[in-house]
């Protein structure tokens, strides 16, 4: 929901619509800088892409709307300083590697802990980070490798990860395992395949992986069945939202991602949803 002035006289088309157009539709206002001139596929919504199943502790209970999980809470926060209500939020599902792939879009914005990738980039436009992220490998407690603290150990290893991952790319550019790792349509398809030993090892982002040996992989009464072995160390990998190539979004979007920064938003959303994820050892 959006108040700002009629910007544009006249019956325009919704995609057409300016973000200040649309605000004359709704309630709020807004004032940061490149909302005036951005541009929604739906009058006074907010379409956002993101994956199905959606992960912990990203999302909660696989249901991106309920504002519970960082990025879905990330996402609310966002809008409203765009001067949307939850209301008028929009999700839509978008397969993970769609996300970034060359063509129109049916979002506004996609979210789904895609990282920044200068390949990524030729297709989407990306926003600034939203959260600094490091990649960690998990394997089964009963694994040969549950032990092993370095890279070169890991060499063989049978990996396996969701296909288009920077956690692949982890595994064939740091790892480089003897066998070829599988790629997978899904990550919960690779976290099958290591729950039945088919593979031995993935790499997942640290909350990710938190969660997973935490609450996914464990028995019944909650015993944890696998474990995260170290992460790497940071390599300046970060989420972006992503938005389809030439968008007008992305100043806007860049403004109330800089807004939730300064006045300790996303600092606030952090402490609540990922404090538990960063006592992992650093890979040697």
């Amino acid at each position: 929901m959006r108040a700002l002035r009629l910007a544009l006289a006249g019956a325009l088309s919704a995609t057409a619509l300016t973000a200040a157009t649309l605000a004359s539709t709704a309630g709020a206002t807004t004032t940061l800088k490149g909302c005036d001139s951005a541009t929604y596929k739906t009058s006074g919504k907010l379409t956002v892409g993101t994956d199905n199943p959606v992960w912990e502790p990203w999302f909660s209970n696989n249901k991106p709307s309920n504002g519970a999980g960082y990025e879905s809470a990330f996402t609310y926060a966002l809008a409203r300083k765009m001067g949307f209500s939850k209301a008028n939020v929009k999700w839509v599902t978008v397969p993970f590697d769609a996300s970034y792939a060359p063509g129109a879009k049916s979002f506004d914005f996609d979210i789904n802990e895609i990282s920044y990738t200068p390949q990524r980039a030729r297709t989407v436009e990306f926003s600034k980070s939203y959260y600094n992220v490091q990649q960690s490998v998990v394997v089964l407690k009963t694994s040969k490798y549950a032990n092993v603290t370095t890279l070169a150990g890991l060499k063989g290893a049978k990996f396996g990860d969701q296909v288009g991952t920077t956690g692949m790319t982890y595994i064939t550019k740091y790892i480089k395992p003897d066998a070829k790792p599988r790629a997978y349509n899904t990550l919960d398809l690779a976290v099958a395949a290591l729950q039945s030993k088919q593979i031995d090892a993935i790499v997942v982002d640290t909350p990710t992986g938190n969660y997973m040996v935490n609450v996914q992989i464990t028995t019944k009464s909650g015993k944890a069945l696998a474990k995260q072995i170290g992460q790497f160390k940071s390599v300046g990998e970060h989420f972006g939202v992503t938005f389809q190539k030439n968008s007008k979004l992305v100043a806007c979007v860049n403004s109330a991602i800089a807004a939730l920064k300064a006045d300790g938003t996303l600092k606030r959303l952090s402490n609540q949803y990922l404090s538990d994820y960063t006592a992992v050892p650093l890979l040697k």
